[in-house]
């Protein structure tokens, strides 16, 4: 059974990984292990290790808190919130294409959206 840190930890990874536009191999390439262990751990199904975590971090150029941002003692303690539009694979493809976009269309299309979801 996933621990809920494991679970957040992995989300993080995966969602930074996105972010910059890394495939797994790439990560794991630069990780120095297989893509599947990369696989294992988005998912939480695998614990990673400190220093696993360490070279992840180095890899990904975030600080070893970004994959704990947001979990609280709560969540750490209770099954994984359901719902977490980050997990999903194309809300980080559409949060990844938004930020490519340049700022002053970008603060247009986000008008659109509002407007959009409140007439909805």
């Amino acid at each position: 059974m996933k621990h809920p840190v494991d679970a957040h930890v992995g989300k993080r990874v995966r969602h930074r990984r996105w972010l910059v536009g890394m495939t797994q191999q790439q990560l794991a390439d630069r990780v120095g292990i297989k893509f599947q262990q990369i696989q294992k751990y988005e998912t939480g199904m695998n614990r990673v290790s400190a220093s696993r975590l360490w070279d992840i971090a180095a890899a990904l150029e975030v600080p070893i808190a970004y994959f704990f941002d947001g979990l609280d003692s709560a969540q750490a303690r209770a099954p994984a919130a359901q719902g977490d539009y980050l997990a999903d694979k194309e809300a980080l493809e559409l949060v990844r294409s938004y930020y490519a976009i340049p700022e002053p269309q970008r603060r247009r299309l986000f008008d659109l959206a509002r407007v959009l979801s409140e007439a909805a």
